[in-house]
């Protein structure tokens, strides 16, 4: 399998070569792969690999437990972990795990051209548009779940502005990125910046994509999120999620359900030249933004509000 290392970008192309689970779990925890529609399409291809390497159902079945495990917030990743070995009924099937891979594959791609019809609908003339962390092809296997509404509504000329995404900089390596490779126009925005181009009327709505959505609304998306959603509604300006089917989750009630990663605190020191000694560091990746602060979900089939209709 091959993968573009983000971990690389916007500086380098670099291309991540997966011959064995063990390198895309560590792909997957690393960054190199990242985006919850683009996670669940590589554990996918994973779960081929694992059908490879594996020499008993026994092996099997641990490796792909190691793919499902590999990031928790995320429940794109299970959902295709789940589909994969739904369909091959447990067995390490090569042909048959790589015919579903691709059909995962190809669907994602889909639904993101249809999440950009629903979202550019949404989208006036010349308008603002607020973003944070990076939700283009980077993070799916297609145009990407919010960036696929600016992809859509070129023709209306929107400006996209980006928030740089602390501590990984996603927005500003990555969504950056992809907006000068589609031609879209990007502003980059510092995080703490984004309050005041709300109050000054520059930003007329806000798009966002989503890791995980609770029964009842809740959206698990990158750290920072939640308070995006919190400052929106302060000055009246309507937040949407933009996500796949796939990311809805029923079996977590509300956004208490759903798990939230912690992860290194170097990646906050790294960039600060601190060396970490002393210093006590909370590094969550995610937040949750509660249903009463999204004005609706952008999906591949309509645009929603809860109560959902049943997904799958």
């Amino acid at each position: 399998m091959r993968l573009l290392d983000q971990r690389a970008l916007p500086e380098r192309e670099r291309t991540l070569v997966c011959r064995r689970v063990a390198q895309v779990v560590d792909a997957i925890r690393t960054l190199a792969v990242r985006g919850a529609p683009l996670i669940g399409v590589t554990a996918a291809y994973g779960v081929v690999l694992a059908a490879q390497e594996a020499r008993t159902r026994a092996q099997f079945e641990r490796l792909v437990g190691r793919i499902r495990a590999s990031r928790p917030t995320a429940v794109n990743l299970a959902w295709a972990v789940d589909r994969m070995t739904s369909a091959l009924g447990g067995a390490p099937d090569e042909a048959v795990a790589l015919r579903e891979a691709r059909a995962i594959h190809r669907e994602d791609a889909d639904l993101c051209e249809r999440i950009g019809e629903t979202g550019a609908r949404l989208v006036g003339r010349g308008a603002g548009i607020m973003t944070i962390c990076n939700t283009g092809a980077l993070a799916t296997a297609g145009i990407g779940t919010a960036f696929a509404v600016f992809v859509k509504a070129r023709a209306k000329r929107p400006t996209i502005y980006a928030l740089e995404t602390r501590p990984r900089l996603q927005g500003a390596r990555l969504t950056l990125w992809e907006l000068r490779k589609a031609r879209l126009n990007g502003v980059l925005v510092c995080d703490s910046a984004a309050a005041t181009l709300l109050r000054d009327g520059r930003i007329d709505l806000v798009i966002t994509g989503a890791d995980r959505i609770a029964a009842n609304g809740d959206t698990a998306n990158k750290i920072g999120t939640y308070a995006l959603a919190v400052l929106a509604r302060a000055h009246g300006v309507p937040f949407y999620v933009a996500a796949p089917y796939s990311t809805f989750d029923r079996r977590a009630r509300t956004g208490s359900d759903i798990p939230i990663e912690e992860r290194d605190p170097e990646e906050v020191l790294r960039p600060l030249g601190l060396s970490g000694r002393g210093i006590r560091t909370m590094n969550p990746a995610f937040d949750v933004t509660p249903a009463r602060l999204v004005a609706g979900y952008i999906t591949d089939r309509g645009l929603w509000r809860p109560p959902f209709p049943r997904t799958g």
